[in-house]
Protein backbone atom coordinates (compact mmCIF):
# COMPACT_ATOMS: atom_id res chain seq x y z
CA UNK A 1 0.00 0.00 0.00
CA UNK A 2 3.13 2.06 0.85
CA UNK A 3 3.84 3.09 -2.93
CA UNK A 4 0.16 3.59 -3.64
CA UNK A 5 0.12 5.98 -0.98
CA UNK A 6 3.16 8.02 -1.62
CA UNK A 7 1.20 8.52 -5.64
CA UNK A 8 -1.69 9.54 -3.99
CA UNK A 9 0.02 12.27 -2.42
CA UNK A 10 2.10 13.21 -4.86
CA UNK A 11 -1.04 13.54 -7.07
CA UNK A 12 -2.82 15.80 -4.06
CA UNK A 13 0.26 17.48 -3.52
CA UNK A 14 0.66 17.96 -7.53
CA UNK A 15 -3.11 19.68 -7.85
CA UNK A 16 -2.49 22.07 -4.99
CA UNK A 17 0.47 23.27 -5.86
CA UNK A 18 -1.39 24.11 -9.43
CA UNK A 19 -4.40 25.58 -7.93
CA UNK A 20 -2.00 27.82 -5.69
CA UNK A 21 -0.33 28.79 -8.88
CA UNK A 22 -3.69 29.46 -10.86
CA UNK A 23 -5.02 31.46 -7.71
CA UNK A 24 -1.53 33.44 -7.42
CA UNK A 25 -1.84 34.50 -11.08
CA UNK A 26 -5.77 35.23 -11.25
CA UNK A 27 -4.84 37.11 -7.50
CA UNK A 28 -1.97 39.32 -9.20
CA UNK A 29 -4.48 40.07 -11.95
CA UNK A 30 -6.94 41.18 -10.23
CA UNK A 31 -4.53 43.75 -8.23
CA UNK A 32 -3.28 45.03 -11.69
CA UNK A 33 -6.46 45.50 -12.90
CA UNK A 34 -7.24 49.24 -14.76
CA UNK A 35 -9.78 51.21 -15.28
CA UNK A 36 -10.29 49.75 -19.25
CA UNK A 37 -12.53 48.10 -21.98
CA UNK A 38 -10.66 44.91 -23.35
CA UNK A 39 -12.07 43.83 -26.39
CA UNK A 40 -12.24 40.36 -26.82
CA UNK A 41 -12.41 39.64 -30.41
CA UNK A 42 -9.33 37.11 -31.68
CA UNK A 43 -9.97 37.38 -35.77
CA UNK A 44 -9.77 41.32 -36.00
CA UNK A 45 -9.78 40.06 -39.72
CA UNK A 46 -12.75 38.84 -40.01
CA UNK A 47 -14.07 41.25 -42.45
CA UNK A 48 -17.56 40.50 -41.39
CA UNK A 49 -20.26 42.23 -39.33
CA UNK A 50 -19.14 41.07 -36.43
CA UNK A 51 -15.76 43.20 -37.02
CA UNK A 52 -17.99 46.25 -38.20
CA UNK A 53 -19.58 45.82 -34.28
CA UNK A 54 -16.26 45.88 -32.81
CA UNK A 55 -15.01 49.08 -34.16
CA UNK A 56 -18.58 51.14 -33.77
CA UNK A 57 -18.13 49.93 -29.96
CA UNK A 58 -15.03 51.20 -29.48
CA UNK A 59 -15.41 54.43 -31.26
CA UNK A 60 -18.97 54.74 -29.62
CA UNK A 61 -16.74 54.05 -25.57
CA UNK A 62 -14.16 56.97 -26.76
CA UNK A 63 -16.74 59.17 -27.46
CA UNK A 64 -18.97 58.39 -24.37
CA UNK A 65 -16.52 57.24 -21.58
CA UNK A 66 -12.63 59.20 -22.88
CA UNK A 67 -11.54 58.46 -19.85
CA UNK A 68 -11.25 54.13 -20.69
CA UNK A 69 -8.77 52.74 -22.61
CA UNK A 70 -9.65 50.54 -25.10
CA UNK A 71 -7.84 47.50 -25.59
CA UNK A 72 -8.36 44.66 -27.78
CA UNK A 73 -7.01 41.39 -27.79
CA UNK A 74 -6.58 39.96 -31.09
CA UNK A 75 -4.97 36.59 -32.47
CA UNK A 76 -3.57 38.33 -35.43
CA UNK A 77 -0.13 38.82 -35.12
CA UNK A 78 -0.23 41.59 -38.01
CA UNK A 79 -2.63 43.76 -35.90
CA UNK A 80 -1.20 46.91 -34.69
CA UNK A 81 -2.68 50.05 -33.03
CA UNK A 82 -2.29 51.94 -36.33
CA UNK A 83 -2.93 49.68 -38.58
CA UNK A 84 -6.26 48.87 -36.81
CA UNK A 85 -7.24 52.38 -37.08
CA UNK A 86 -6.80 52.00 -40.67
CA UNK A 87 -8.31 49.06 -41.20
CA UNK A 88 -11.39 50.41 -39.34
CA UNK A 89 -12.04 53.23 -41.70
CA UNK A 90 -11.05 51.69 -44.96
CA UNK A 91 -13.00 48.48 -44.63
CA UNK A 92 -16.17 49.74 -42.50
CA UNK A 93 -16.20 53.83 -42.54
CA UNK A 94 -15.36 53.95 -38.98
CA UNK A 95 -13.54 56.75 -37.89
CA UNK A 96 -11.69 56.25 -34.49
CA UNK A 97 -10.96 58.92 -32.08
CA UNK A 98 -7.18 57.63 -31.18
CA UNK A 99 -5.51 54.06 -32.18
CA UNK A 100 -6.79 51.13 -29.29
CA UNK A 101 -4.26 49.35 -27.98
CA UNK A 102 -3.71 45.58 -29.19
CA UNK A 103 -2.91 42.72 -26.77
CA UNK A 104 -1.80 39.61 -29.06
CA UNK A 105 -2.68 35.89 -28.28
CA UNK A 106 -0.74 32.90 -29.14
CA UNK A 107 -3.03 29.95 -28.38
CA UNK A 108 -5.52 30.74 -31.21
CA UNK A 109 -5.74 27.65 -32.46
CA UNK A 110 -7.80 26.33 -29.95
CA UNK A 111 -10.97 28.36 -30.96
CA UNK A 112 -10.34 27.30 -34.68
CA UNK A 113 -12.87 24.66 -36.28
CA UNK A 114 -10.25 22.23 -37.95
CA UNK A 115 -8.77 21.97 -34.25
CA UNK A 116 -11.89 19.64 -33.67
CA UNK A 117 -12.91 17.34 -36.35
CA UNK A 118 -15.65 15.68 -33.66
CA UNK A 119 -17.13 17.76 -30.84
CA UNK A 120 -16.18 20.91 -32.36
CA UNK A 121 -18.95 22.71 -30.82
CA UNK A 122 -17.85 22.03 -27.44
CA UNK A 123 -14.05 22.14 -28.18
CA UNK A 124 -13.94 25.37 -29.38
CA UNK A 125 -16.09 26.34 -26.48
CA UNK A 126 -13.70 25.41 -23.79
CA UNK A 127 -10.55 26.21 -26.17
CA UNK A 128 -12.10 30.14 -25.72
CA UNK A 129 -11.27 29.74 -21.89
CA UNK A 130 -7.74 28.74 -22.65
CA UNK A 131 -7.57 31.96 -24.82
CA UNK A 132 -9.07 33.98 -22.94
CA UNK A 133 -7.12 32.88 -19.74
CA UNK A 134 -4.00 33.58 -21.67
CA UNK A 135 -5.33 37.51 -22.65
CA UNK A 136 -6.36 38.12 -18.62
CA UNK A 137 -3.28 37.04 -17.64
CA UNK A 138 -1.68 39.47 -19.91
CA UNK A 139 -4.19 42.13 -19.50
CA UNK A 140 -6.66 42.50 -17.22
CA UNK A 141 -9.65 45.14 -17.42
CA UNK A 142 -12.75 46.58 -15.69
CA UNK A 143 -14.74 46.13 -18.04
CA UNK A 144 -14.41 42.45 -20.27
CA UNK A 145 -16.35 43.27 -23.85
CA UNK A 146 -16.88 39.71 -25.50
CA UNK A 147 -17.56 40.34 -29.19
CA UNK A 148 -17.46 37.30 -30.86
CA UNK A 149 -20.05 35.04 -29.09
CA UNK A 150 -17.57 33.01 -26.57
CA UNK A 151 -19.98 32.85 -23.98
CA UNK A 152 -17.79 30.26 -22.39
CA UNK A 153 -15.18 32.64 -20.96
CA UNK A 154 -17.63 34.42 -19.20
CA UNK A 155 -17.18 33.03 -15.62
CA UNK A 156 -13.35 33.43 -15.86
CA UNK A 157 -13.36 37.10 -16.53
CA UNK A 158 -15.79 37.06 -13.54
CA UNK A 159 -13.31 35.23 -11.72
CA UNK A 160 -10.48 37.86 -12.61
CA UNK A 161 -12.83 40.44 -11.31
CA UNK A 162 -14.28 41.92 -14.68
CA UNK A 163 -17.67 43.01 -15.34
CA UNK A 164 -19.06 41.19 -18.35
CA UNK A 165 -20.43 43.05 -21.39
CA UNK A 166 -21.17 40.91 -24.94
CA UNK A 167 -22.84 41.14 -27.89
CA UNK A 168 -24.37 38.36 -29.32
CA UNK A 169 -25.04 37.67 -33.21
CA UNK A 170 -25.79 34.52 -32.80
CA UNK A 171 -26.01 31.76 -30.09
CA UNK A 172 -24.07 28.85 -29.89
CA UNK A 173 -26.34 26.61 -29.92
CA UNK A 174 -30.65 27.24 -30.23
CA UNK A 175 -33.59 25.42 -29.16
CA UNK A 176 -33.88 24.94 -33.02
CA UNK A 177 -30.69 22.59 -33.32
CA UNK A 178 -31.95 20.53 -30.99
CA UNK A 179 -35.25 20.39 -32.38
CA UNK A 180 -33.59 19.51 -35.80
CA UNK A 181 -31.58 16.58 -34.19
CA UNK A 182 -34.75 15.04 -32.66
CA UNK A 183 -36.87 15.12 -35.95
CA UNK A 184 -34.46 13.55 -37.47
CA UNK A 185 -33.38 16.26 -40.60
CA UNK A 186 -30.04 16.07 -41.68
CA UNK A 187 -28.51 19.38 -42.13
CA UNK A 188 -25.71 21.68 -41.26
CA UNK A 189 -25.21 20.80 -37.71
CA UNK A 190 -26.85 17.11 -38.39
CA UNK A 191 -24.93 14.79 -40.15
CA UNK A 192 -26.89 12.17 -42.30
CA UNK A 193 -25.51 9.53 -41.06
CA UNK A 194 -26.57 10.88 -37.69
CA UNK A 195 -29.98 11.83 -38.49
CA UNK A 196 -30.79 8.22 -39.91
CA UNK A 197 -29.73 6.64 -36.82
CA UNK A 198 -32.29 6.56 -33.63
CA UNK A 199 -29.82 5.09 -30.87
CA UNK A 200 -26.80 8.04 -32.42
CA UNK A 201 -29.78 10.91 -32.87
CA UNK A 202 -30.74 9.86 -29.08
CA UNK A 203 -26.93 10.52 -28.28
CA UNK A 204 -26.46 13.82 -29.90
CA UNK A 205 -29.87 14.90 -27.90
CA UNK A 206 -28.25 14.13 -24.85
CA UNK A 207 -25.03 15.96 -25.86
CA UNK A 208 -26.89 18.72 -27.15
CA UNK A 209 -29.14 19.06 -24.11
CA UNK A 210 -26.43 19.17 -21.87
CA UNK A 211 -24.03 21.68 -23.63
CA UNK A 212 -27.20 23.98 -23.71
CA UNK A 213 -27.05 23.52 -20.04
CA UNK A 214 -23.60 24.58 -19.65
CA UNK A 215 -24.15 27.37 -22.18
CA UNK A 216 -26.99 28.62 -19.99
CA UNK A 217 -25.03 28.50 -17.05
CA UNK A 218 -21.90 30.38 -18.52
CA UNK A 219 -24.34 33.16 -19.83
CA UNK A 220 -26.15 33.95 -16.82
CA UNK A 221 -22.42 35.26 -16.10
CA UNK A 222 -22.96 38.56 -17.95
CA UNK A 223 -23.71 41.67 -16.60
CA UNK A 224 -25.21 43.35 -20.02
CA UNK A 225 -25.94 41.14 -22.61
CA UNK A 226 -26.78 42.56 -26.09
CA UNK A 227 -28.57 40.76 -28.69
CA UNK A 228 -28.61 41.95 -32.57
CA UNK A 229 -32.25 41.07 -33.21
CA UNK A 230 -35.97 39.20 -31.90
CA UNK A 231 -34.58 36.23 -32.95
CA UNK A 232 -31.69 35.73 -31.39
CA UNK A 233 -32.74 37.63 -27.87
CA UNK A 234 -35.85 35.26 -27.71
CA UNK A 235 -32.88 32.28 -27.69
CA UNK A 236 -30.58 34.36 -25.44
CA UNK A 237 -33.56 35.00 -23.10
CA UNK A 238 -34.30 31.23 -22.47
CA UNK A 239 -31.26 29.93 -22.54
CA UNK A 240 -29.58 31.86 -19.98
CA UNK A 241 -32.28 33.18 -18.15
CA UNK A 242 -31.68 36.97 -17.59
CA UNK A 243 -34.02 38.86 -19.24
CA UNK A 244 -33.78 42.23 -17.34
CA UNK A 245 -30.11 41.82 -18.43
CA UNK A 246 -30.83 41.31 -22.27
CA UNK A 247 -30.92 44.23 -24.48
CA UNK A 248 -31.71 44.30 -28.34
CA UNK A 249 -29.28 46.68 -30.22
CA UNK A 250 -29.65 46.30 -33.96
CA UNK A 251 -26.20 45.81 -35.96
CA UNK A 252 -24.91 49.10 -36.86
CA UNK A 253 -25.11 48.69 -40.89
CA UNK A 254 -23.63 51.97 -42.86
CA UNK A 255 -26.48 52.59 -44.90
CA UNK A 256 -24.97 56.59 -46.10
CA UNK A 257 -24.06 55.06 -49.45
CA UNK A 258 -27.86 53.59 -49.92
CA UNK A 259 -29.08 57.12 -49.04
CA UNK A 260 -27.80 58.84 -51.93
CA UNK A 261 -29.64 56.48 -54.40
CA UNK A 262 -32.48 58.16 -56.40
CA UNK A 263 -35.99 56.20 -55.01
CA UNK A 264 -37.32 55.95 -58.42
CA UNK A 265 -35.00 55.10 -61.14
CA UNK A 266 -35.45 53.87 -64.47
CA UNK A 267 -34.49 49.92 -65.62
CA UNK A 268 -34.88 47.69 -68.70
CA UNK A 269 -35.71 44.84 -66.27
CA UNK A 270 -37.16 44.23 -62.28
CA UNK A 271 -33.75 42.98 -60.34
CA UNK A 272 -34.18 41.53 -56.65
CA UNK A 273 -30.96 40.68 -55.32
CA UNK A 274 -30.19 38.67 -52.31
CA UNK A 275 -27.28 39.98 -50.46
CA UNK A 276 -25.58 37.49 -47.70
CA UNK A 277 -23.03 35.15 -46.05
CA UNK A 278 -22.72 32.16 -47.81
CA UNK A 279 -21.93 29.61 -44.58
CA UNK A 280 -23.74 26.55 -43.69
CA UNK A 281 -26.05 28.15 -41.07
CA UNK A 282 -27.71 30.69 -43.48
CA UNK A 283 -29.11 28.29 -45.04
CA UNK A 284 -29.03 30.05 -48.20
CA UNK A 285 -29.97 27.29 -50.83
CA UNK A 286 -33.64 27.41 -48.97
CA UNK A 287 -33.51 30.52 -50.61
CA UNK A 288 -32.39 30.29 -53.76
CA UNK A 289 -34.59 27.10 -54.24
CA UNK A 290 -37.56 28.85 -52.50
CA UNK A 291 -40.95 28.66 -54.06
CA UNK A 292 -40.84 32.38 -53.55
CA UNK A 293 -38.62 32.96 -56.09
CA UNK A 294 -40.21 30.17 -58.49
CA UNK A 295 -43.58 32.53 -57.91
CA UNK A 296 -41.94 36.23 -59.14
CA UNK A 297 -39.78 34.13 -62.20
CA UNK A 298 -43.54 33.07 -63.26
CA UNK A 299 -45.28 36.38 -62.61
CA UNK A 300 -41.81 38.76 -64.22
CA UNK A 301 -40.80 36.98 -66.75
CA UNK A 302 -37.79 39.32 -67.41
CA UNK A 303 -36.84 39.28 -63.51
CA UNK A 304 -33.21 38.42 -62.57
CA UNK A 305 -32.52 37.19 -58.99
CA UNK A 306 -28.81 36.91 -58.72
CA UNK A 307 -27.43 35.98 -55.39
CA UNK A 308 -24.30 37.92 -53.85
CA UNK A 309 -21.81 36.07 -51.20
Amino acid sequence: MAPYGILIWAVITAVLASILILASHVHNARRNRTTSVAFFHPNTNDGGGGERVLWCAVKAIQEESPDLDCIVYTGDHDAFPDSLLARAVDRFGVELLHPPKVVHLYRRKWIEESTYPRFTMIGQSFGSVYLSWEALCKFTPLYYFDTSGYAFTYPLARIFGCRVICYTHYPTISLDMISRVREGSSMYNNNASIAQSNWLSQCKIVYYTFFSWMYGLVGSCADLAMVNSSWTQSHIEKLWGIPDRIKRVYPPCDTSGLQVLPLERSTEYPAIISVAQFRPEKVRYKLISTSCLEEIRCRLASAQTPICG
